[in-house]
Formats: C-alpha cells, sequence, structure tokens
C-alpha cells in the first residue's frame, strides 16, 4: 500500500514540476518573442495600394451626368467581363442596380482584373478595350438616327434649348409632357432648318434661333389659323368629345376686341413662342381625350399624337389601329413622315437633360392654375 502512494506521490509531483515548466517556458517565449511568426507582405499589395490612390478623393455617384464617359467605360468593363465570367459580372450589376457608385463598381472590377492577371485571353480582351477608351478608336461618334448627325440638328438642339422655360411653362398649364410638344417642334422645324434654305444662311443658322413661320401656317409649330380657331372653340365647348373642363377653358382667352389680329400676333411672335407651345399642347391634349373617350387610347403613342399634330382635326378618327405618317419631310434628300421623325427624337434620348420623358405623358402635375405668358 504504502509503495503505490509512494507510486501516486511521484507522480503527482513531477507532473506539477513538468507543467510549472511548460508555463515558465510559455512566459519566456512570449515575453521573448519567440514564438512570433514572421508576417509576409503580399506580392500584390503595391497594385492595391495604386488602386487605392487611383480612387482616392474621387466621388462618382451613379447620377452625376458630368461622368457619362467613365460610365461608359464601366458597363463596357462589365459587358467584357460577362463573356468570360458571368457569374461575376452578375454580381456586379446587381451591386450597381442596388445604387453602388461608379467608383465602388470600379474596384470590384479591378478586383477580379488582379485575379485574373495570368488570363491571357481575358488581360488581351482587357488590354484591346483600354486602348479604344484611351484612343477613342473604338467608339463611333455618329447617332444611329441619320438625320440627327446633320449640322442643322446641332443648331436646332441650341435654339429649342433657349425656349425651355417656355416649354416648361406650357407643360404646367396643359399637364401635357415636354417632351412630346418638342417632338411636334421637331418635325415641324427640321424640314426648316435646311442649309440650302436662304432663311436659313441668313439669320436661322447664324442666330441660333428657331423658324417662325407667317404665310399658310404659324409660329414655331406651325400650327394654322383654322386649326388655332378650332382649339379656341373646343376650350368652352361642354358637349364636344374634345371638351378638357372647366379649368382649361380660359387658357387661349384674348385681351383685345380683335380676335384675328391678336391670335395671328401671338402666333408669329419672333420674341416669344409661347402661344405656339400652348396651342400645340392643346391639341395634343383635345385629341388624347377623344381617342381616349372612344375607346383607344394613344398617350404611349407618342408617334400618333405627332401624326394628329400634323395632318389635324379632320383626320383624327379614332380607331384600333391608327398608321404614323403625315407630310413627307426631305433631311438631305433622305424622306421621312412627320410621325416617324417625333418618334425618333421622342425616343432618341437627344435633349433628355432638357426635356426628359415622364411616367406620364399628361397630367402628371395637374393644374387649373394658368401661369403668367412670359
Amino acid at each position: 500500500m504504502k509503495k503505490f502512494f509512494k507510486v501516486c506521490y511521484n507522480i503527482l509531483l513531477y507532473g506539477f514540476a513538468i507543467a510549472g515548466f511548460g508555463l515558465i517556458m510559455s512566459y519566456m517565449a512570449i515575453q521573448f518573442k519567440w514564438t512570433n511568426q514572421k508576417g509576409s507582405v503580399d506580392q500584390n499589395s503595391r497594385y492595391l495600394h495604386d488602386i487605392n490612390e487611383k480612387y482616392n478623393g474621387k466621388s462618382t455617384a451613379m447620377h452625376s451626368s458630368s461622368e457619362m464617359e467613365e460610365k461608359i467605360a464601366v458597363f463596357k468593363r462589365i459587358e467584357l467581363l460577362n463573356r468570360f465570367y458571368p457569374v461575376n459580372a452578375e454580381y456586379i450589376v446587381h451591386a450597381l442596380e442596388k445604387g453602388d457608385t461608379i467608383t465602388e463598381i470600379s474596384r470590384m472590377l479591378d478586383a477580379v482584373d488582379l485575379v485574373l492577371k495570368d488570363d491571357a485571353n481575358y488581360q488581351k480582351a482587357l488590354k484591346r478595350l483600354s486602348n479604344e477608351q484611351k484612343t477613342g478608336s473604338g467608339r463611333n461618334k455618329r447617332t444611329a438616327f441619320e438625320w440627327m448627325n446633320i449640322d442643322e440638328w446641332e443648331i436646332f438642339k441650341e435654339a429649342v434649348a433657349k425656349d425651355k422655360h417656355l416649354i416648361d411653362s406650357v407643360a404646367k398649364v396643359t399637364g401635357v409632357e415636354e417632351r412630346l410638344i418638342v417632338s411636334c417642334l421637331v418635325g415641324e422645324q427640321i424640314r426648316l432648318f435646311n442649309s440650302n434654305r436662304e432663311a436659313f444662311k441668313q439669320w436661322i443658322g447664324p442666330l441660333k434661333i428657331l423658324s417662325v413661320e407667317s404665310q399658310f401656317s404659324f409660329g414655331v409649330t406651325g400650327i394654322k389659323e383654322h386649326t388655332a380657331q378650332k382649339i379656341e372653340r373646343l376650350l368652352k365647348d361642354p358637349t364636344s368629345e374634345f371638351y378638357l373642363g372647366q379649368e382649361y377653358e380660359h387658357l387661349l382667352d384674348f385681351k383685345t376686341e380683335d380676335p384675328a389680329t391678336e391670335r395671328i400676333s401671338r402666333l408669329t411672335s419672333f420674341r416669344n413662342h409661347y402661344y405656339s407651345y400652348l396651342y400645340a399642347a392643346i391639341f395634343l391634349k383635345q385629341v388624347k381625350l377623344q381617342w381616349e373617350k372612344a375607346g383607344y387610347p394613344i398617350e404611349q403613342r407618342p408617334e400618333i399624337l405627332a401624326t394628329l399634330f400634323n395632318v389635324g382635326f379632320p383626320q383624327s378618327n379614332p380607331n384600333a389601329d391608327p398608321k404614323v405618317g403625315g407630310s413627307t419631310i426631305k433631311i438631305h434628300e433622305v424622306p421621312y413622315t412627320f410621325g416617324m421623325i417625333s418618334y425618333q427624337f421622342y425616343y432618341s434620348g437627344e435633349l433628355y437633360d432638357l426635356f426628359p420623358i415622364r411616367g406620364k405623358k399628361f397630367d402628371w402635375n395637374k393644374t387649373g392654375q394658368v401661369l403668367n405668358e412670359l
């Protein structure tokens, strides 16, 4: 029995001694940093540093129009990545849809580029894309809408920009979308913006202003006198299928005792095109209502509304299969119909910052209050 206790005693004694020695050695190892593992610098550390410097202090919100070139470059990089690794491209597109900034999207792409640095095919395609962006060699600066590539179109855009405040005012009092009004203006003006016309050479081009018609049609939107008279009359006729309501009845009230003279005067004013846009907007709203009441809504058909604007009330016959057309206009000897020109402009993206596409083309901000004419 004594021998048994002696063995147990020795085991405990030596066990505690060993444990104590281990604790002491551990303490010493920590104190003298014997257990520290030597860290290493990642081979890509410099690359990540350079990436950070590239974006340092840079704020590139997705909705900043001043960064369009950068956005396009990012979209092209996503498209390239989608050809090689669609899963990664999908993740990045998802982040883009959730509102991440262009900077963060670019960083995501840079992270992918880093891990694909040894992928020869991807790097070759990426280098080609980078060279195109630097030199502009891969960028076609022409629009797909051929008639918008003419020099006269650039002059028109400058001219119509001067009338934005007038068009906005008309849109507010009528509830007709600004871009829809401008699409009718484009169809009327583009045939007049002809470099071969004497008027264009003398004053339209040099002054960058809209052409005001004053013979068979009037104003910048080409309103015929009998059309203007009917627009006025329908505003005050509650029995008409074109009647818009009491809040619109006084939009075209005259201020003098000579309506005929006043009508032509306000339509043909060179300094103030307000009434040209107002008559056009009211017409669009009147025929839109007519077709709507007949069970054939055309609110989402700017090409049909523009065609009707061009051909006038007599041709506005609601039906299930309306046709796009109107006057044939030659632009540098290429024929287009009025309705097609208006349609192409409306969805082209041209002048979008000035005249965006709204969710509704009519009555998005309905009001009966008439603003003071400018």
